[in-house]
């Protein structure tokens, strides 16, 4: 997928990666790197839960990656660390660009089963460090886009949340991963009007590919095995080439969407909007009459309980 055939594209552009040691991180990684770009790589180099961190991991990649490339090891699912993260970028590499929230943990379990203390962890990595990066990087990139680089106007950044198609469909055992990702969705339609006027971009991409997330699903029924035996054919560089089109000049009046790879196929999804209403002039509804009125104009619009595994679960264009 990645054949650098439009290489220097972002020359001169900084990037910031969480999760971008290993999985759809480490091919974002490189693709902006074969970009042009120079990449913090900012992971901790846990387990898929989040435990044993190893700062080496990390460090590999940055080393792989040469001097445009530094490691970030601290976990980023704190405030003062994100401010750090984003910290390095500007001193080491005079500027931040691009900003790519990706890390994530899995802590699965049936809502009735689950340990709040895992709820908490996964929303914290998942959830509240896109929103700490964000919340650092945000001043940086406003004031570069006030300040002239290279004799022209700077009203240039980029911020793409990597979410999952489990925020809006859901999937049995991940109510807390499932939390954490839609509000990457919240977090990036608010964050996309913040900067606009700055000309700062903010999209969302819900992957498909074989990471360590796809290997530790655990099918609860044949459609879900199917997605799992398919989602394994899936290489992440195509995830990474729409987030580097999401970063390339043209992209510039692209903001507030949601996307979807899922190999060689891009989707453009719609975003939560009424799709049916009730309203009365002349008398307060009443639970009889709500139940009536319902039951003929929104049970047509109703969602059902397709599973996200179970929608995405045919054979995809490899």
């Amino acid at each position: 997928m990645n054949d650098n055939t439009d290489s220097g594209r972002l020359d001169g552009r900084v990037a910031l990666v969480s999760g971008g040691a290993r999985g759809i991180g480490l091919a974002i990684v490189r693709t902006l790197t074969a970009q042009g770009a120079r990449v913090v790589i900012a992971d901790a180099g846990g387990a898929i839960d989040g435990g044993d961190p190893d700062p080496a991991v990390a460090q590999a990649v940055a080393d792989e990656m040469g001097d445009g490339a530094l490691a970030f090891t601290g976990s980023i699912a704190a405030a003062d660390a994100a401010q750090a993260a984003v910290a390095m970028a500007n001193e080491a590499f005079g500027g931040l660009d691009i900003l790519v929230n990706n890390a994530a943990i899995l802590r699965d379990g049936f809502i009735f089963r689950t340990d709040p203390a895992d709820f908490d962890a996964v929303l914290k990595t998942n959830l509240a460090a896109a929103w700490y990066l964000t919340n650092a990087a945000a001043p940086v990139l406003r004031q570069q886009a006030k300040d002239n680089r290279g004799g022209e106007p700077y009203q240039w950044g980029r911020i793409v949340n990597i979410t999952s198609s489990a925020g809006f469909y859901g999937n049995f055992g991940q109510s807390s991963y499932a939390s954490a990702k839609s509000g990457m969705l919240g977090l990036m339609r608010t964050t996309a009007m913040d900067l606009a006027r700055a000309g700062i971009t903010c999209n969302a991409v819900a992957p498909f590919a074989a990471t360590r997330v796809t290997d530790t699903i655990v099918p609860a029924n044949d459609e879900q095995a199917a997605y799992k035996e398919r989602a394994l054919k899936v290489s992440p560089d195509h995830v990474a080439t729409v987030v580097a089109w999401l970063c390339a000049p043209e992209s510039q009046a692209i903001t507030g969407q949601l996307f979807g790879v899922r190999g060689r196929e891009v989707f453009l999804f719609s975003q939560p909007r009424p799709v049916a209403t009730l309203a009365r002039d002349n008398a307060d509804w009443d639970v009889g009459a709500l139940a009536a009125a319902a039951a003929e104009t929104f049970a047509p619009h109703y969602t059902d309980l397709t599973t996200d595994l179970e929608a995405f679960n045919t054979e995809p264009k490899v």
